[in-house]
């Protein structure tokens, strides 16, 4: 699994290296509420934000195999060009994110259930949608928000970003119990 550049990583073959003995380090950069709802087992906790700030930091610690886990593999992504500008080698992809892992049937640590970003901003976007619309029958003008939020979301398709996901992870209920970057680092440094 050495390489120098990010390549898919299947959830199968994910999966035949937990069993043999031979897990790389997975890095988990969703939100620590979606984390806290469903994670693989062994996973840190490095949202994608505190993974860009601490990325040399924790590039101390990641000398290794590593597989960026996300929803989708969108932000995993992400996380892998920030790492790959910090230097760190040897950096994959779980393929299709957490969704691929539980639909393969994979083993899943599980906790309160809460809604996923990309579920929030489809109801946010969608509610602000039909609001507009209707509010704009009897208000001229009010249907533009309707076509900036669809202006948005055609923006966020393009860039594969979402701002306003990323405004709502910020959300106390998005965040659950706050990354400390200090004890994954520790953690990561007692593994090696």
């Amino acid at each position: 699994m050495t390489t120098t550049n990010a390549t898919a990583f299947t959830p199968a073959a994910l999966q035949y290296l937990i069993k043999t003995g031979k897990a790389p380090r997975l890095l988990d950069v969703r939100t620590p509420g979606e984390f806290q709802t469903s994670h693989i087992p062994g996973a840190y906790n490095v949202p994608l934000d505190t993974l860009r700030e601490h990325r040399s930091e924790l590039r101390r610690y990641l000398d290794e195999d590593v597989v960026l886990v996300c929803r989708s593999g969108a932000r995993a992504s992400q996380a892998e060009q920030a790492l790959a500008e910090a230097g760190l080698p040897n950096l994959r992809v779980l393929d299709g994110g957490m969704m691929a892992w539980e639909a393969a049937g994979a083993p899943v640590n599980r906790g309160p259930e809460r809604w996923e970003l990309e579920r929030q901003v489809r109801l946010i976007a969608g509610s602000v949608v039909l609001v507009s619309g209707v509010v704009g029958l009897f208000v001229p003008g009010v249907h533009l928000i309707g076509t900036a939020i669809g202006a948005g979301l055609t923006f966020a398709a393009l860039s594969n970003t979402c701002a306003m996901g990323m405004m709502l992870s910020k959300l106390p209920y998005n965040r659950g119990p706050r990354t400390d970057i200090r004890t994954v680092i520790a953690s990561l440094r007692d593994r090696s």
